[in-house]
């Protein structure tokens, strides 16, 4: 890039049912981990009225601020009062299967399935590890993500590597510049 270049960060959205656990914490790590590079966002088709407090535990316990995470809906990012999104995850079976709105842009969608932390039976340890595992789950979904060199790839390119970053079976991509 040179000086007289500027840099427009990307918009990402991170969605599932409630909002109250896993795309709260893709949004903390894309926010932290993005260098700058992502204005990271999420929302809820069925927002809950609160943050899962296990998921907020699980950020503090790796370090993450959780500051305004809250659950919001997903009207707060279609029409056009929304930020225009470069990108839209799905990170539950749930919203993958919803008749999502029109996004202002053109983002390339792809579907993260991270197994419900929210919703195992047990005690407190059970749902601790739960949303332990699928942080690192997430966690490693969004720094492939991140790592992915957007400006070098073209749509159908960069749809594929989510998707495959989805399912566990990307490659590690070259640090992005």
């Amino acid at each position: 890039m040179t000086g007289t270049e500027t840099f427009t960060p990307y918009n990402v959205l991170f969605i599932c049912n409630t909002n109250a656990g896993r795309s709260l914490i893709a949004e903390a790590i894309l926010k932290r981990e993005g260098d700058g590079r992502f204005n990271a966002y999420s929302a809820g088709v069925n927002p809950a009225e609160h943050p899962d407090p296990y998921a907020l535990e699980t950020l503090v316990a790796e370090g993450f601020h959780i500051t305004g995470l809250h659950p919001k809906p997903i009207s707060d990012f279609s029409g056009p009062n929304g930020p225009e999104l470069d990108f839209v995850f799905t990170l539950c079976d749930e919203s993958a299967g919803e008749t999502l709105p029109e996004w202002p842009g053109t983002p390339v969608t792809a579907h993260w399935s991270i197994e419900d932390a929210e919703h195992v039976d047990g005690s407190p340890i059970d749902h601790e590890r739960a949303f332990e595992t699928a942080f690192h789950h997430i966690r490693s979904r969004v720094l492939a993500f991140a790592a992915l060199p957007l400006r070098n790839l073209d749509r159908l390119s960069l749809h594929s590597h989510m998707q495959a970053i989805g399912a566990g079976t990307h490659l590690p991509a070259a640090p992005a510049r």
